[in-house]
């Protein structure tokens, strides 16, 4: 059985000489793995993170291992990737829904969310410092979690106030809370850790390290 279906890249694996295993995220399929045979260095710009892409999944009732075949990149995102600090932005969302996001997970609305927020971030030119920021804030909602103000207290401390700006002010207006890159990612740890509570999981985000080097 074949079907076509949109797939957002989360992580890739290495699998043998010219395959890779790439981990994904779909309406269709939820959180996936697909097997992709032939994916030379030339192909490898198709599996940037959160990329999104078209592509035959090929069912086999003999492993749980589908394949995903004729694959093509169904939006450029040049307003990603020809910007650097926005690229990082989608090496650490990537990463968070490949470590939060538990193989077989099929959440309603989090492909539509993702894919949405993928667009937004495409598409918006500035002021977009905070967007990881916000970005966790609407995850912790399409996980289930729907945080009330006084849930997050215990895990955000001082910046209590802060987050709770996050959590009512419209999306443009949030982007422009001033912050320091300093109290930027203290907050984005301290969003992870509530995360990790609810999910009862080590999320341990390396990428956050680039973040915090870039928006210093």
């Amino acid at each position: 059985m074949t079907q076509t279906t949109e797939l957002i890249v989360l992580h890739t694996t290495k699998f043998g000489e010219n395959s890779l295993v790439v981990h994904t995220l779909s309406r269709d399929y939820g959180r996936r793995s697909f097997l992709v045979r032939g994916a030379g260095k030339r192909q490898m710009a198709m599996f940037l993170p959160l990329n999104i892409l078209e592509a035959d999944v090929v069912e086999n009732p003999k492993s749980s291992l589908m394949t995903a075949r004729n694959i093509s990149v169904a939006y450029p995102l040049s307003g990603i990737r020809d910007n650097l600090f926005k690229n990082s932005m989608t090496m650490f969302m990537s990463e968070v829904l490949y470590r939060i996001v538990r193989e077989g997970c099929s959440e309603e609305g989090l492909y539509e969310w993702c894919e949405k927020s993928i667009l937004l971030l495409d598409a918006i030119t500035s002021d977009f410092s905070n967007f990881h920021i916000r970005f966790l804030m609407e995850l912790a909602v399409n996980l289930g979690f729907s945080p009330q103000s006084h849930d997050l207290m215990p895990f955000v401390g001082v910046h209590y106030t802060i987050v709770e700006k996050f959590m009512t002010l419209p999306f443009a207006e949030s982007m422009l809370i001033p912050l320091s890159g300093a109290v930027r990612n203290e907050i984005a740890e301290e969003i992870l850790r509530y995360i990790e509570h609810h999910t009862e999981s080590s999320v341990n985000v390396n990428s956050l390290k680039v973040l915090r080097e870039l928006f210093a």
